[in-house]
């Protein structure tokens, strides 16, 4: 029993003492001005001068700014029309290549006369026949005129064959108008392009029978010069545009491809919609393009620019300088002597990545574009000036 409380006494001391041990070594390594603590003191002098802060510049510049509207919109033919046949036949032949450009007038297709060719016949051989008892009626007319001068005949006898004549005059008009009629239908057998434009894949294919006004119809042609573009503008920018439209000159209206990066073709204002849509809040407009080059497709979609007014001569600084706060919008300016200013601005229209800057900034002046979330008012910047933007081939 007395071994094993020495036992335990030796244990607690050996504990006690490791204790001691360890407790002056931290000490040590933690009082001022040595180790681990030295390396702190001299951290925190260096942090207490921080580095500049890394931002990408711009300068502001004057020049004109166009003020427009931009709608995403899709390119419609300026005409479109289904060609159907207007008579009953078989389709001998089709003479356009699909994806063709055709004139107006051009001939598209043919369809077998020879049924209207033997009704033309049978109808001017009715009309021949009716014309000869036309002309012996008259004949006999004449003579009953001179009998009844010498009162030979009756009157009534006279008055008949007057009728007679007039019914026969009734039965060659009719027989006339049907042999103008089988003659239009023969005219109809050659299918011609009624406008200018494109054609598109063949409906149907010769040797098929057709009849008139199938709704399938034969083929589409689309009107591809001139073409249009159909978009629509909020309403409250109709007044703008009338504005500009009602003055009788031309508005221009650019359009660009859907990244709205590349422009494609300009053209002009041809048309705005009578009514507001009450589900979107929007109005159409129509605009005319020559379309020369085909650099427009009915149906596709392009970003469509209407040029309302152009500002000569005004501050101008890139859109992504632009900071938004509760005071409302505002730039850093980065000073001669490297710090970054914060300036509130009051600001105009914008367009093409450009703002019109009203008040409180110069031409000339960088502006910071990249790293603007991380600068203070008076904060030390080391500025790098934005690389123009390659131009896309």
């Amino acid at each position: 029993m007395l071994r094993l409380m020495r036992s335990s006494v030796r244990t607690w001391l050996f504990v006690i003492v490791v204790g001691c041990v360890l407790a002056g070594g931290a000490y040590a390594l933690t009082r001022p001005g040595k180790g681990g603590a030295g390396k702190t003191s001299g951290g925190a002098s260096a942090a207490a001068v921080p580095r500049p802060t890394p931002v990408v510049t711009a300068q502001a510049r004057a020049g004109d700014l166009p003020v427009s509207i931009t709608a995403l919109g899709s390119v419609t033919a300026l005409n479109t029309v289904t060609v159907r046949s207007r008579v009953d036949g078989q389709l001998m032949k089709v003479h356009f290549n699909e994806g063709q450009l055709v004139r107006a007038g051009e001939l598209l297709a043919e369809i077998d006369p020879s049924p209207f060719q033997a009704q033309l016949t049978q109808a001017e051989g009715q009309l021949a026949r009716d014309m000869a008892a036309l002309q012996n009626a008259r004949l006999d007319l004449e003579r009953y005129r001179v009998l009844v001068d010498k009162e030979m005949i009756a009157r009534q006898q006279y008055d008949t064959q007057a009728a007679t004549v007039r019914q026969a005059e009734g039965a060659v008009k009719a027989n006339q108008g049907q042999v103008d009629l089988i003659k239009v239908q023969i005219s109809y057998t050659r299918i011609t392009a009624p406008i200018s434009g494109q054609v598109g894949l063949r409906l149907v294919d010769a040797g098929n029978m057709v009849k008139a006004n199938d709704p399938g119809g034969l083929i589409v042609i689309a009107q591809i010069e001139p073409i249009a573009v159909v978009f629509a503008i909020p309403e409250d920018s109709l007044q703008a545009v009338l504005r500009q439209y009602r003055t009788g000159k031309s508005v221009p209206v650019e359009a660009f491809d859907r990244e709205g990066k590349r422009k494609l073709a300009a053209g002009t204002l041809a048309a705005v919609d009578n009514q507001i849509d009450p589900a979107t809040g929007t109005v159409k407009l129509k605009a005319s393009y020559p379309n020369k080059d085909g650099a427009l497709y009915p149906n596709q979609f392009v970003n469509a620019r209407v040029l309302l007014d152009v500002l000569p001569n005004v501050v101008l600084a890139p859109s992504e300088a632009i900071q938004r706060g509760p005071q409302g919008a505002f730039v850093y300016v980065v000073r001669p002597d490297g710090t970054a200013q914060m300036r509130r601005l009051e600001l105009g229209p914008s367009d093409s990545g450009l703002v019109a800057v009203k008040q409180g900034l110069a031409a000339g002046e960088a502006v910071v574009v990249d790293g603007a979330e991380r600068l203070q008012d008076g904060a030390r910047v080391e500025p790098r000036e934005r690389q123009p933007a390659r131009t896309r081939s």
